[in-house]
């Protein structure tokens, strides 16, 4: 469609000052008004919601960000859904594609999750707040387009994951893994067949064995993975390694989110 036709389609449009356009508009454009303010409500509750769970286990994206995820993504889609209001021609003439806009603001959204994730060593976490926040954008979206049954039943199904499965999760029997470092006050201290059995008595397999030695105080390190099925395996291992007078500090850490 030319320019030319464009342009008189608009003024037709915006020259109609008729009692009855001008009544018939406002009418629509206070339901409407209404309908986008319900939506836009609606996604700021569903992203509190999410957001709440991860603020109260203290994670870095928490109430406010799911809130703002979730409303931006409702907003976004009310420009497409009510294009009508911007858009000053015949809607058969001109329609926008709703889900070109629903794309861009997952890819968006995939930025935003990413920052989260830190990872410290072999640590790495803010996977399950990354994801939690692209199902906040996916919650805003149904929000924006009015579709609250499945928008309900993501909610229900984002919180019961967060929550009820995190309880459910540290009752399974799971692999853990350790990031484990050692060092002895001074050198040799233990020998490293005697520090694999000790390590291995508690249930332990090990990866990735490192030797550091340091120059100055002649101090032997060592760094390692390690793995093991029982969650109290850890703790039993850093009671007794407390008692060996040669360890002068280690550190045992969870490679988990």
């Amino acid at each position: 469609m030319g320019w030319e036709v464009r342009r008189q389609l608009f003024f037709l449009q915006k020259n109609d000052t008729s009692p009855c356009y001008k009544e018939r508009g406002m009418e629509h454009l206070t339901s409407d008004s209404m309908e986008m303010a319900l939506r836009v409500l609606v996604a700021l509750t569903a992203g509190a919601l999410i957001g709440y769970e991860r603020t109260y286990h203290g994670r870095p994206a928490g109430f406010r960000t799911h809130m703002l995820v979730c409303a931006a993504s409702s907003l976004l889609m009310l420009v497409t859904v009510y294009e009508d209001h911007w858009v000053r021609v015949s809607a058969e003439l001109i329609r926008l594609d709703p889900t070109r806009m629903a794309q861009g603001i997952m890819t968006g959204i995939g930025f935003l999750g990413a920052g989260v994730i830190m990872k410290e060593g072999l640590l790495l976490r803010g996977l399950t707040t990354a994801a939690s926040i692209w199902m906040t954008a996916v919650i805003g979206i149904l929000s924006g387009i009015g579709f609250y049954f499945p928008l309900l039943l993501a909610v229900f199904l984002a919180i019961t994951t967060l929550s009820i499965f995190r309880w459910i999760e540290s009752r399974l029997p799971v692999l853990s893994h350790y990031y484990f470092e050692v060092r002895f006050a001074h050198s040799p201290g233990m020998s490293e067949d005697a520090l694999r059995a000790l390590i291995q008595s508690h249930g332990f397999s090990i990866a990735n064995f490192s030797y550091r030695l340091d120059g100055e105080e002649r101090a032997l390190s060592h760094s390692m993975v390690l793995r093991s099925t029982n969650r109290s395996s850890a703790s039993r291992l850093a009671k007794e390694l407390g008692t060996i007078a040669s360890v002068h500090e280690f550190r045992i850490s969870p490679t988990g989110d």
